[in-house]
């Protein structure tokens, strides 16, 4: 028998004719999937909006840094392809993923029920949650985001975002005004020109710690569950396999704790920003 008869696609071929239709369609699937054109483009074009602290940033050398950012990487690694970073609004970035713009999201997306309708969600790589950053002038009063169900009270958060729908849905009395940036509507209760602001956990931790202590009372027991993970485009199992089998194991050989405790346990990276 000569060797080399049996190649992997007669193989696959041999089974397909064996096991049937199914199998059949298995391979036809798994050669659509877009693994297959990542690794033939020899790019990773990975989809995020630089300016979540602590998960995606530009620093000092305009270079994109954070938590987000060391998985991408990681990822394009394990695959042997380039890491190709795109920077795009976040209020497009569904419909970017959707036309083809880059490969995968990974931008501290939370899961919602509705971006779930459009996108396929891998499993959670951290959960965080809705927090509070209040006036000072409000210390005592305002123990609970309950408290502030009420129009005397002017609540801040970026458009489009959790904090924005966490809002409207369960303090819709509130007097809402919503930014462009999580920064600009931190600053906005910082010079005390809103009441609150309504954002996610580890950048109201941050804000506080860097800009609002003295000035502000952080809340910091989250009142959602908001589970954070990477959305890819939908009907591509063998892609949300990878993905789900890269972070298991990025979580058993350490690299995980590693980037978790550099950026959301520590604050040593602040002074790389701009």
């Amino acid at each position: 028998m000569k060797r080399g008869l049996f190649t992997p696609l007669a193989i696959l071929a041999a089974l397909a004719f064996c096991l049937g239709p199914a199998f059949g369609a298995d391979i036809e699937l798994a050669k659509k999937s877009h693994i297959q054109k990542i690794l033939s483009r020899g790019e990773l074009r990975v989809g995020f909006e630089s300016g979540y602290m602590p998960f995606e940033m530009t620093n000092k050398k305009g270079d994109f840094i954070g938590f987000d950012i060391d998985f991408a990487k990681r990822m394009a690694k394990a695959m042997g392809v380039k890491f190709v970073p795109v920077n795009t609004s976040y209020d497009g970035i569904i419909p970017a993923l959707v036309t083809d713009k880059f490969d995968i999201i990974m931008s501290g997306m939370t899961i919602t029920q509705e971006r779930n309708l459009k996108v396929t969600f891998a499993d959670p790589y951290i959960v965080v949650g809705q927090t509070i950053l209040l006036n000072n002038k409000h210390a005592g009063t305002v123990k609970s985001y309950k408290d502030l169900n009420d129009p005397k009270y002017t609540l801040t958060s970026r458009m489009g975002t959790t904090g924005e729908q966490s809002i409207k849905r369960m303090i819709p009395k509130a007097t809402y005004k919503g930014f462009e940036s999580e920064a600009e509507a931190g600053l906005e209760v910082i010079n005390g020109k809103a009441d609150a602001l309504v954002y996610d956990l580890p950048f109201i931790g941050i804000l506080y710690a860097s800009q609002g202590q003295g000035r502000t009372v952080f809340l910091d027991k989250p009142f959602t569950y908001e589970p954070l993970a990477w959305a890819i485009n939908p009907g591509d199992p063998d892609f949300l396999n990878f993905l789900n089998n890269f972070l298991s194991q990025s979580k058993g050989d350490g690299f995980y704790e590693k980037v978790y405790n550099k950026w959301i346990l520590s604050s040593d990276w602040k002074k790389e920003l701009q």
